[in-house]
């Protein structure tokens, strides 16, 4: 089944619009972690997280194209998908930020794979990464949930270019 429709016509609107558009939608904040094959710890801030499936159950997150953690996250089995509680705005800036070591002074524990989950996170999720859909300059990532978990902490939100949370 082809699931993809006609080209639409190009948008009246400009880039920056379109981002001030999306910024009106509340998101969680999430980090995506996950271990090489050398040991060594990657990760990255994403707001881009949604569920897809309760059965089986099923994530999604994107990446742009041109993030340089790309090939890392194709070529990885595994991942976890961090997301941040209302007291971590601090973890969503530092793994954004290039030219650092986010993980300095972080701590976090390993999964079950051995992959980094962050202490202190409203919830987590270990994905299988079990495919990948490239659209437009983004590629999408499915991750199949093989373990999780959650606490009561209140979820850190993004909305508008700034962090917050629900109260």
């Amino acid at each position: 089944m082809n699931t993809v429709s006609p080209r639409s016509p190009a948008p009246s609107f400009d880039t920056r619009h379109f981002r001030q558009a999306l910024g009106q939608f509340a998101t969680g904040v999430t980090v995506i972690t996950t271990r090489l094959a050398d040991g060594t710890f990657r990760g990255l801030t994403a707001s881009s997280f949604n569920s897809v499936s309760l059965e089986p159950p099923l994530v999604l997150w994107s990446l742009a194209n041109t993030a340089n953690s790309m090939p890392i996250f194709t070529g990885n089995s595994h991942y976890v998908i961090n997301v941040l509680a209302a007291d971590q705005a601090h973890l969503a800036t530092r793994f954004a930020t290039r030219g650092i070591n986010p993980w300095d002074g972080v701590e976090y524990e390993l999964s079950r794979t051995g992959h980094p989950i962050l202490k202190g996170a409203s919830a987590w999720f270990e994905c299988h990464n079990r495919s990948r859909y490239p659209e437009g300059d983004h590629v999408i990532f499915v991750g199949e949930v093989e373990l999780c978990e959650f606490s009561p902490s209140p979820p850190l939100i993004f909305h508008g270019g700034q962090f917050g949370n629900l109260g």
